[in-house]
């Protein structure tokens, strides 16, 4: 939810019960309670699925939901960012296929909503993805190779998650809300200026974490961004079967939290409204909930058959609102892109593709002992005979060779 900077508050302010915990910016700027936490009428969109900017009229904005267009080198930055998340989706499917990684969550058509979410965020703030968010993870700083080191079957996540301040991507659904809320609220215990964005696909709002994540966050008004990807289906189930609200960003009003929706193929709407966002969240106005609508493109990973469950036809409509040629037409209209730039944008892309195909490509040293190394400080004596009854076995299988 925003609220415009340089809104007036009224001569008198709206009447808010006595037990409503009162956000800071409804203090500030003098919205009702209800313009603050509801999300606007319709999705927030600044370019169409043409690549055309939309009037300001029909973007969506309305009083308290004002969204100005980010500025050009940002944009510039978050499509080489779409280009190069473009290329690795790509490049991991290959790679799957050629049998050098487990298995791969592709989120490929969902990258303007990973860009987003790693751009809006500085340095000390935290995120904590899904495992389908690795090209945010790698939009965040994180080592390509490092990133993809979980889903070619490594016992470990691959990177030290306080380096990049990115927590380690979690397959369990929504288990990474609750950690994001316990990082944020760590952080308003010590006095550290930092804003958490935790991200979650609609599945996920199905789980009870998910409420227990909301409701500590807005309790304890704490500095939170939930942002759920909004991709039609859990799996093979879809939202239909998952929820009758409104919509998922209307669940925000239920915890006394500000929630959005915005058209999650819209790079532009997407670095406004999380942007917006994670400003209000860091002045103190507590949690908020922003809900992008976008499509899965392929395969819930590369053990789905997605057409058991989507029609071919539904792919199609979703593949004209494709968010990498909708930004980079609108870059183009703009004047801030042409061949020169499109050429340096598309070799970096493909450094990263290079790279991961020569690190995927190494053979890593296995060490079956780390399957008890790591579990306890100290070892547990269940751990320590395990341990022992293997390095027996792997013993006597050297002397019979």
């Amino acid at each position: 939810m925003t609220i415009p900077a340089n809104h007036q508050s009224p001569e008198k302010a709206p009447h808010v019960p006595s037990e409503v915990a009162v956000p800071e910016a409804l203090r500030n700027f003098g919205i009702s309670l209800e313009d603050y936490l509801l999300p606007a009428r319709h999705q927030i969109q600044i370019v169409d699925q043409n690549g055309a900017l939309i009037p300001l009229d029909e973007q969506g904005a309305q009083p308290g939901h004002e969204y100005p267009l980010p500025d050009d080198a940002a944009l510039l930055a978050a499509y080489e960012q779409l280009v190069i998340g473009r290329r690795v989706n790509d490049q991991n499917s290959a790679l799957v296929r050629q049998g050098r990684m487990a298995v791969y969550p592709s989120s490929h058509g969902q990258e303007a909503c990973q860009v987003a979410a790693a751009m809006c965020l500085a340095d000390g703030d935290w995120m904590f993805p899904t495992y389908r968010d690795s090209v945010a993870v790698m939009a965040r700083g994180v080592d390509p190779v490092e990133a993809m080191t979980l889903f070619r079957g490594d016992w470990h996540g691959g990177y030290n998650p306080n380096e990049h301040k990115v927590g380690i991507q979690c397959t369990p659904l929504t288990t990474q809300l609750l950690h994001g809320v316990g990082v944020a609220h760590a952080a308003k215990l010590r006095g550290e200026d930092t804003v958490v964005l935790a991200m979650c696909g609609d599945g996920a709002t199905s789980e009870g974490d998910f409420h227990e994540a909301l409701n500590f966050a807005a309790v304890f008004k704490l500095p939170v961004i939930f942002f759920v990807q909004n991709n039609k289906y859990a799996i093979s189930v879809p939202l239909a079967h998952q929820s009758a609200a409104p919509s998922l960003a209307h669940k925000a009003v239920g915890y006394g939290m500000a929630g959005e929706r915005v058209d999650g193929n819209d790079l532009v709407a997407l670095l406004a409204v999380l942007g917006r966002a994670v400003k209000l969240a860091r002045e103190g106005s507590g949690p908020l909930l922003v809900e992008a609508h976008t499509y899965r493109m392929q395969a819930h990973t590369n053990a789905d058959d997605a057409t058991r469950y989507r029609e071919d036809s539904e792919v199609a409509e979703w593949q004209a609102k494709d968010p990498l040629t909708r930004m980079k037409t609108f870059l183009t209209d703009k004047g801030l892109i042409d061949s020169e730039v499109e050429s340096r944008i598309a070799e970096k892309a493909e450094e990263v593709a290079a790279q991961l195909r020569t690190g995927l490509s190494e053979d890593v040293a296995v060490d079956p002992q780390d399957l008890f190394k790591y579990v306890f400080s100290s070892p547990t004596p269940q751990l320590e005979k395990q341990s022992a009854l293997l390095a027996d076995e792997l013993s006597r299988d050297e002397v019979s060779k």
